[in-house]
């Protein structure tokens, strides 16, 4: 079972789009395996984003994930990065496809609603950073042959 971080960034809670966002990756068929809404401390920012250090938008994407909650997740399910990653579109709603996240709710060219783990080797470094494996709660919905076709239902 694959595993992603996910989490709605600042603009996403301001605009109290928490649920619509939750909502659209459970009905895809993943599933929220941890879930926690807090106000990110500088450290944690600079740490999830260490990859961009040194870029020029580094700065500001820091000073912005940590000026207002957001909510982190841990989602599940088979090709879950993936699925995410197209569920939220290009990187700034003006280029998103309608139908995605930011395409839907997305008109800035620098606040972006969502972020997500890029790969497997990304979610193993994001998800610690905000959840220990403890307060993942890994569970079986039984849907899950109807959803991901796994068994023979006839």
């Amino acid at each position: 079972m694959e595993r992603s971080y996910v989490m709605i960034k600042p603009d996403g809670v301001q605009r109290r789009l928490v649920g619509k966002i939750v909502s659209r990756i459970e009905e895809k068929g993943l599933r929220v395996a941890a879930l926690r809404m807090f106000r990110m401390e500088r450290e944690r920012a600079e740490k999830l984003y260490e990859v961009h250090k040194g870029k020029g938008f580094y700065p500001g994407l820091v000073n912005f994930v940590t000026s207002s909650p957001v909510v982190a997740m841990v989602i599940e399910g088979p090709g879950a990065i993936a699925m995410i990653r197209k569920m939220m579109g290009a990187t700034f709603g003006p280029n998103a496809e309608p139908g995605t996240i930011r395409g839907d709710f997305g008109a800035s060219r620098s606040f972006n609603l969502i972020h997500g783990s890029d790969s497997p080797e990304s979610a193993s470094r994001e998800i610690p950073i905000f959840f220990g494996e403890k307060e993942i709660a890994g569970w079986e919905p039984i849907d899950e042959a109807w959803v991901y076709d796994t068994e023979d239902k006839r």
